[in-house]
């Protein structure tokens, strides 16, 4: 008789142990020692899965996500088909849930002094007078939140109820804040479009001088509108302004009165520097030119002008003419260096060897232009914002030195042409 099974009745039988009883586990197919040694082979079974869970546990960072698992083991050992000594296989697994819920136990606490201290953050973030600031502390916090691990069941439903409603009252706060915000913002653009109006009006009146006295008033009532989302204001500005210059030229005209234009002085600044950078481009040493030019780039920066009134024509120009300094002095000095005796030949000789080296640096500079675009194409996926945006303004510049330099070449050889 088998110490932990045994045949009866051709079936083969499992000995009851701890508090469970005997319980059949299958039937005799052929002879009696070999349905016990069948059953006997698959206790190794039973015993590898158990080994396999206590190396599986020793190896996991996450130990107590495993509880679950080994409580489903235990329950398949007591009714697994097998002979053998179950006891310290169960006694095994009951050590193993022992430590795991010491483990699970230090760990809630942990994630309850985790989840306790977020709270705090929560509330600190929620106060944060910028919303913008204020929902990106949140998200982060609640991103921590996600991460960190379940707390003591007596806790979970008080912590996380609270740091809930610390969420729901920020998110309906800024909802309320952005409602009101838009109300206004609303209220502002009627305003705007009563204003364009009573604006539009202006020229329909006889009363030219007392439409030049609502005007005033009428420009008053505009300045003191608010702020405004910029798309939306330009528009209206836009519309605005129009009604409001065909008063003024209907008034003017009845009047005999030569408006006169004002510039802004910033701009007249800016045109003074246009003009001598035009002076310098026709120097005839570049390259004390190339030196003045950056003197004047140096200015041109220090004087800022909002976006809105800046004259891009005038900034292009101005642009385009240093971008031709610039590059007319790059070349001379290849010239100086590589021709010393190039102010003795002729003119047109002079113009050949000009346009032999521009087109050298041509070549060269768009084969440079060619690879930084590819490279900024193949790594554009990997880089930040911040990083694609800055070696985009790079091969931009690199663009604009590529194409000043064909405008040149296309001039020397004009040149030569009129000269043959």
């Amino acid at each position: 008789m088998e110490e932990y099974g045994y045949v009866k009745d051709d079936k083969v039988f499992l000995r009851g142990y701890l508090e469970y009883p005997d319980r059949q586990i299958g039937e005799v197919k052929r002879t009696e020692q070999e349905a016990i040694d069948y059953f006997k082979n698959r206790f190794t079974i039973a015993l590898n899965k158990v080994s396999q869970l206590e190396q599986e546990i020793q190896e996991a960072q996450n130990k107590g996500s495993y509880l679950t698992k080994l409580v489903q083991l235990r329950k398949k050992l007591i009714g697994f088909d097998a002979i053998g000594n179950f006891i310290p296989l169960l006694e095994r697994l009951d050590t193993t849930e022992s430590e795991l819920n010491v483990l699970i136990h230090s760990n809630q606490e942990k994630n309850l002094e985790i989840k306790r201290a977020l709270i705090e953050d929560a509330k600190s973030a929620a106060a944060i007078p910028d919303w913008n600031e204020a929902t990106d502390a949140i998200q982060e916090i609640k991103s921590k939140w996600i991460r960190t691990g379940p707390v003591d069941r007596i806790y979970q439903e008080e912590i996380d109820s609270t740091f809930q409603e610390i969420l729901d009252n920020y998110f309906q706060r800024r909802r309320d804040f952005f409602a009101e915000q838009n109300r206004i913002i609303e209220e502002r653009i009627n305003e705007c479009e009563r204003i364009i109006k009573m604006t539009k009006q202006l020229s329909w009146s006889d009363d030219l001088d007392g439409s030049y006295v609502k005007a005033r008033e009428i420009r008053n009532l505009w300045n003191n509108v608010g702020e405004i989302p910029a798309k939306k204001f330009f528009k209206l500005t836009k519309s605005y302004k129009h009604f409001l210059k065909l008063f003024y030229d209907k008034y003017n005209n009845a009047k005999g009165i030569q408006p006169k234009v004002r510039v802004d002085p910033r701009i007249v600044e800016q045109q003074k520097l246009l003009a001598k950078a035009e002076e310098l481009l026709k120097e005839k040493d570049v390259l004390a030119a190339a030196d003045q030019t950056k003197a004047l780039l140096s200015q041109w920066r220090e004087i800022k002008i909002p976006f809105k009134l800046a004259d891009k024509e005038l900034s292009e120009r101005f642009r385009t003419v240093c971008d031709r300094i610039f590059e007319l002095s790059y070349l001379y000095r290849v010239i100086n260096r590589k021709y010393p005796a190039f102010d003795m030949k002729s003119r047109d000789e002079q113009l050949l060897t000009l346009i032999r080296e521009m087109e050298w640096l041509v070549k060269r500079e768009r084969s440079d232009l060619e690879f930084a675009v590819e490279q900024m194409d193949s790594q554009a996926v990997t880089m930040t914002p911040e990083e694609l945006k800055a070696i985009q303004g790079r091969v931009n510049i690199q663009k604009r030195k590529v194409n000043m330099k064909d405008i040149i070449l296309r001039d020397f050889r004009r040149q030569l042409e009129n000269l043959s």
